[in-house]
């Protein structure tokens, strides 16, 4: 069986290294059999794929790439927790956070760079219950922000 790294690499994707906190934070915790992750943003190489409000000065498509970014790098979080993704049993919740222009109302289609990614990566097991929320400001003036809740 493929695991989600052999997954996420035939898509040309490696997990990163976890984002350092820009506050006061850790950037996982773990309780029981689950992983909460911190929110993360989207930081590629230690720079925002993106900045600005999605609907405005981020198009819709790449608020979809900054997700499905945040989502890899909260894959990162749990990886670093978990050692394996492979002991995922289940990606439980993804709240997904976008700096929105007032007029911008696709939210949920945004998140679905985040809610596919984890599907792909994870397969069944990836299928989650998630909340879309259009917010007015993130950190960093970061379009997108993503956390998860997985089982393992």
């Amino acid at each position: 069986m493929t695991t989600p790294e052999e997954t996420l690499a035939g898509l040309g994707l490696s997990v990163p290294e976890v984002v350092p906190p820009v506050a006061a934070y850790v950037p996982f915790v773990r309780s029981g059999g689950h992983v909460f992750t911190a929110g993360q943003l989207p930081l590629r190489e230690g720079v925002l794929v993106a900045t600005g409000k999605v609907g405005a000065e981020v198009s819709q498509e790449t608020a979809t790439e900054c997700a499905r970014q945040c989502a890899l790098n909260a894959i990162a979080a749990v990886k670093a927790e978990v050692g394996e993704l492979s002991l995922v049993k289940r990606v439980v919740k993804v709240v997904v956070f976008v700096a929105s222009d007032p007029s911008f109302t696709a939210q949920p289609a945004v998140a679905n760079g985040a809610s596919e990614l984890l599907g792909i990566a994870f397969g069944e097991a990836g299928v989650h219950a998630r909340s879309a929320v259009g917010v007015s400001v993130l950190p960093l003036d970061a379009p997108v922000e993503v956390e998860i809740i997985v089982e393992v």
